[in-house]
């Protein structure tokens, strides 16, 4: 009992109750549309569920940052980050200022 207690007060509780799998990175195939482009093959890789993910959209890398309050910063290596809203689409696809994807991803 007392390792148990000393394990989850040097680890955050989700990390404590989680299984190792369900902390792991979770890679999605999904479906990206830079601006005006056309849709195509995309990876949402989720570091962190709600507070850092990326979509890889061919060469690009696209990292997404939530400050859990609601506030979302995109940066593409270049340059510093900018924030973004995220919206809903017609067509189900999940936008965040001109950078969409689609599919089946979690929503935290």
């Amino acid at each position: 009992m007392t390792t148990l207690a000393l394990a989850a007060a040097s680890q955050p509780l989700a990390q404590t109750l989680l299984p190792a799998a369900a902390r792991a990175q979770q890679e999605l195939p999904l479906e990206c549309r830079l601006g005006d482009g056309a849709w195509r093959a995309c990876t949402m890789t989720i570091a962190r569920a709600g507070e850092h993910w990326w979509l890889q959209v061919g060469s690009r890398r696209l990292e997404f940052r939530s400050d859990g309050r609601g506030a979302i910063t995109l940066s593409s290596g270049a340059g510093p980050g900018r924030s973004v809203v995220p919206a809903w689409q017609p067509d189900r696809a999940l936008c965040w200022d001109g950078v969409c994807a689609r599919g089946e991803f979690p929503l935290d």
